[in-house]
């Protein structure tokens, strides 16, 4: 029998629970055996939960408790989940987690950890929630060398603009709808700036190319800024606007960013809207995968945590899962200022017309007292240098994927 504690009792904490308890059954028929949940840690009681009986707020008790095997870790922020996460893998206990902050930023630690002790550190709920992801990137796809990753890797701003794109709010409006809706938090800096996804592409770029890179230090644009004059002229264009994550080799460099892009009709994250995530992987033998469903959410996120869990607790070998991974350092990381691709920008409408001629732009949407064009395939310094040469600044810059 492998015995487990969960680590935080919240949202999606009590969502593993509730999923070892519904599908039990299922999941002894998985790992030949049972599951036992001995232990759930939280600072706070539950006296009305089923599962009240096994709140303890001394990790200690886990700790140094021998029957348990497997720690859920679902706590969120880096301390002190960091902390007890290492402290359980170097006691000898595997840990499954859904926390990105941690994952991005002490992911090579707690997985070299994991392998001097010989417990497994896994981390398939920590980017797209509940859409198999991470397995498989480092399983089905491995024997691929990864071109690109880019995602839709945060439901919450896919939700925000999904709603400013059909319902024709704004910014403002969108984000307290999905405040109200439980979509966002009451601070979600973390989601509407970009953090979140950052977080995300920094772990799946680690698994892609081996370097995990540091998450605060990639080009991240939130879309707090993105207005719905910005929405409709995507829309004439004919691309869709959206937040996305994207990794890429440039060389034997990495190169990871967060922003705002315009999504052409053909390319499946077009379409992909309101809480979903998606993920498009291409690989240079098989070319183009997607990865389509829930990002985020109770049990979403709890069946990918459970998924982990099962395979812990089946396997007779505590083989690694992931591929080494070590921190990137400066030479790793590719200098952004050469990445190109083609912007929308948008002007005031009085701005010269000696700025579309500069961007050899033949078409143009004038609207609202406002001007949009989409540039040629320029660098981010060839633009800024371009920028830096007008009199007009301008009102938005949005990049096209």
């Amino acid at each position: 029998m492998a015995s487990m504690a969960i680590l935080g009792f919240g949202v999606v904490g009590s969502g593993v629970a509730e999923v070892i308890t519904e599908n039990l059954e299922i999941i002894k028929k998985r790992i030949n055996g049972e599951l036992n949940i001995k232990y759930i840690l939280d600072l706070r009681d539950f006296p009305d939960s089923p599962f009240g009986n096994l709140v303890t707020h001394d990790f200690n008790t886990i700790l140094n408790d021998p029957e348990i095997t497997i720690v859920a870790e679902m706590m969120g922020g880096s301390h002190p989940a960091y902390d007890f996460s290492l402290a359980a893998l170097k006691a000898g206990k595997s840990v499954v987690t859904s926390n990105k902050e941690v994952v991005s930023k002490f992911g090579v630690e707690l997985l070299r950890v994991a392998r001097e002790n010989n417990v497994r550190y896994l981390f398939e709920a920590s980017v797209g929630g509940g859409i198999p992801i991470i397995r498989p990137l480092t399983s089905d796809l491995a024997a691929n060398d990864i071109n690109s990753i880019s995602g839709i890797l945060n439901g919450t701003t896919n939700y925000i603009l999904t709603q400013m794109a059909e319902c024709n709010a704004d910014f403002e409006a969108a984000l307290k709808d999905a405040q109200a809706k439980g979509y966002a938090e009451a601070n979600p800096s973390a989601d509407v700036d970009g953090i979140d996804a950052a977080r995300k592409i920094v772990i799946l770029a680690s698994l892609a190319y081996g370097k995990l890179i540091n998450p605060d230090s990639i080009y991240t644009e939130g879309i707090s800024k993105i207005s719905l004059f910005d929405i409709e002229a995507a829309k004439e264009f004919g691309y869709s606007l959206k937040l996305i994550g994207h990794c890429e080799k440039d060389g034997e460099k990495i190169l990871a960013l967060v922003c705002p892009r315009l999504v052409p009709s053909n390319n499946p994250l077009h379409t992909v809207s309101d809480v979903f995530n998606g993920i498009l992987v291409d690989a240079n033998m098989l070319g183009q995968s997607m990865f389509y469903g829930r990002g985020a959410g109770k049990l979403p996120t709890a069946s990918a945590v459970v998924g982990d869990i099962i395979d812990i607790a089946k396997s007779s070998v505590n083989d690694p899962c992931y591929p080494a991974i070590e921190n990137a350092v400066a030479d790793d990381v590719a200098d952004f200022a050469s990445y190109k691709c083609r912007n929308m920008l948008v002007f005031d409408a009085k701005a010269d017309d000696k700025i579309l001629d500069a961007f050899n732009a033949t078409q143009a949407i004038v609207k609202d007292g406002k001007v949009a064009f989409i540039t040629e395939v320029l660098s981010e310094k060839e633009l800024s240098d371009k920028l830096a040469l007008l009199k007009d600044s301008p009102l938005s810059r949005i990049r096209l994927i």
